[in-house]
């Protein structure tokens, strides 16, 4: 059944600052709660944050939606510059859809719409889960991994062009 939902990108703009916002919070709060990364979780910005990423000009946001269901959201950084990387921060799909192979879809539609090279983000090391969906998406450890606390260290992916040298 999970192949036959459809899935699609939904280019979001300033006007919905407070939906995506709310939805961040709902998506990182169980994170929050285990983590207690209040400096760096998407669960304590303030939708002046998310607002101000909505307004710059390499940004794209877009409400992940299952039919006419808004499920998550992904904000892409395109710097739309050569050798510089696209950035994936965040990504969330709402607790209730999560595990039903929403968020790897819609990361392929982030690369048929910006390019499918040259790509980073970072997670929790602590989430196995996550960390494998972007390793199964091609996504490999840079190397770099940042303590935020005793409880969580971010781990940092990048995706290359195939065939291009490292």
């Amino acid at each position: 059944m999970k192949n036959h939902m459809e899935i699609n990108l939904v280019r979001a703009d300033l006007d919905d600052a407070k939906e995506i916002h709310a939805m961040q919070i709902a998506a990182f709060r169980e994170l929050l709660e285990k983590y207690q990364d209040f400096e760096t979780s998407p669960a304590s910005e303030s939708v002046e944050k998310v607002e101000a990423r909505l307004r710059q000009d390499v940004t794209s946001y877009y409400f992940i939606c299952v039919g006419q269901t808004k499920v998550g959201a992904v904000r892409v950084v395109d710097w739309k510059e050569y050798g510089k990387n696209k950035r994936i921060s965040p990504i969330f799909i709402m607790p209730e859809f999560q595990g039903r192979g929403i968020a790897q879809k819609a990361l392929r539609l982030c690369e048929e719409a910006h390019g499918s090279g040259n790509w980073e983000l970072d997670t929790i090391l602590q989430e196995p889960k996550n960390c494998h969906l972007y390793e199964k998406m091609g996504y490999r450890r840079t190397g770099k991994t940042e303590v935020v606390n005793d409880r969580l260290t971010l781990v940092f992916y990048e995706k290359r062009e195939t065939g291009e040298r490292p």
